[in-house]
């Protein structure tokens, strides 16, 4: 740990305090990534300050921490700042609350930033700058945004003179989407990380629910699609799952959220399970809905309801 780094509580500007856990990084085999990856190396070994410009979701804490992890500052700490709820203060080098003291800091949605703390970064930036990389004290930056800055910048929310200061060095991440060679290894790696969290076997899954997983656009990226993988542990049992998540995956703006809720997918599990248990037993008594809910052990007018609910009510005889 840095000797300058400070102890004191920074308030939830600092998510987790001083420490940040993201998510991990998973090297990927698509088109889109491999060229990411190299430059990503390359970044590590330096100084410089960084942009992030992906899709919410598509990696850039995960991203950040790899940049740091593969940097001569790993062994000290890296921290992710909360942009919308820093304080002036906290950018100030000679202040105990200050946050740019040693190891890496990854300033999440800069867009965020009030115009107060944007002054006090640029000046930050600025004598930096002036020292030419000899204030090793100094933290690096690495800055994340899934907003278009320049737009940001013209409407007069975003500083010009900070933007160009830290987009000299810009990484762009692809989104989920782009990267379809990645879907088995990504999966895999969520799986497994949640069938240790759990407790449970990871699952096998088969060329249908593979397939649902791959036929879906994944507007929440990374972060929608473990969410899915932990529906997918949680439950056990892959039917439930693939209703589940179906039923889910199919809504237009499913994951503009941030992803899949394991809550609704228990939900959604539980009334395509059920709506596939009474289409079974009215098919076995031809439609007769009085019998059936006999065998449902359900009245009558539950079953109507339930037909009503998944437009079968005009089907059948009394």
């Amino acid at each position: 740990m840095d000797s300058n780094l400070p102890q004191a509580d920074l308030g939830d500007s600092i998510r987790r305090s001083v420490e940040a856990d993201a998510c991990a990084f998973v090297e990927g085999i698509s088109p889109s990534m491999r060229p990411v990856e190299l430059v990503i190396h390359e970044l590590a070994q330096t100084d410089v300050p960084v942009l992030l410009l992906a899709e919410r979701g598509a990696g850039k804490t995960a991203t950040a921490q790899r940049i740091h992890q593969l940097s001569r500052r790993s062994a000290h700490s890296f921290r992710l700042i909360m942009c919308a709820t820093l304080e002036p203060r906290q950018l100030d080098g000679s202040s105990p609350d200050s946050v740019l003291g040693g190891g890496t800091v990854f300033f999440q949605e800069l867009a965020n930033l009030n115009p107060e703390c944007q002054a006090q970064l640029v000046d930050a930036l600025l004598r930096t700058d002036r020292s030419n990389g000899a204030m090793r004290d100094r933290a690096r930056l690495i800055f994340g945004s899934a907003r278009d800055l320049e737009l940001e910048v013209k409407e007069g929310r975003l500083r010009e003179d900070l933007y160009y200061q830290i987009s000299g060095v810009c990484l762009r991440l692809p989104p989920l989407r782009q990267r379809r060679e990645d879907f088995p290894v990504l999966m895999d790696y969520f799986l497994r990380e949640y069938a240790r969290d759990l407790q449970r076997p990871v699952p096998e899954l088969s060329v249908r629910m593979q397939q649902l997983l791959q036929d879906y656009s994944w507007p929440g990226n990374l972060r929608e699609l473990e969410r899915a993988a932990k529906v997918i542990v949680a439950l056990g049992d892959e039917a439930l799952a693939m209703g589940g998540l179906r039923a889910l995956l199919s809504k237009p703006d499913q994951g503009s959220n941030g992803g899949v809720s394991l809550k609704e997918a228990a939900r959604a599990a539980s009334r395509e399970a059920e709506k596939e248990l009474i289409l079974k037993v009215l098919t076995r008594t031809r439609w007769n809905r009085r019998r059936a809910a006999q065998e449902l052990q359900i009245s009558y007018k539950a079953l109507l309801y339930k037909l009503k609910q998944i437009t079968c009510e005009g089907y059948g005889t009394s």
